[in-house]
């Protein structure tokens, strides 16, 4: 256990932001799911709008420095791509 108190503040610090963190990596993966999901069941109208909800969300984690923006554009790009295949098969 730490003895000093910024140590102590540290630890805190460090139990707040994994779990901001662990919250934020969960979100990705669920509204990335989401896209899957309906893309799986070729469902175009529900794909559509699940790929804005994740659009948005993804470049709203940016925003907060979550992560980066080429990162988000990858991500963002690979759901379009799989949205749109829905059209071509």
């Amino acid at each position: 256990m730490a003895h000093h108190k910024s140590a102590k503040k540290r630890i805190l610090q460090t139990a707040v932001k994994t779990e901001r963190n662990r919250y934020y990596r969960t979100r990705i993966k669920n509204i990335t799911k989401a896209v899957h999901e309906a893309v799986a069941a070729a469902d175009k109208a529900a794909a559509t709008a699940a790929f804005a909800t994740a659009n948005k969300q993804i470049h709203s984690l940016v925003s907060k420095g979550f992560i980066k923006k080429t990162t988000a554009a990858r991500k963002v790009s690979r759901l379009h791509k799989m949205v749109n295949a829905i059209e071509a098969a």
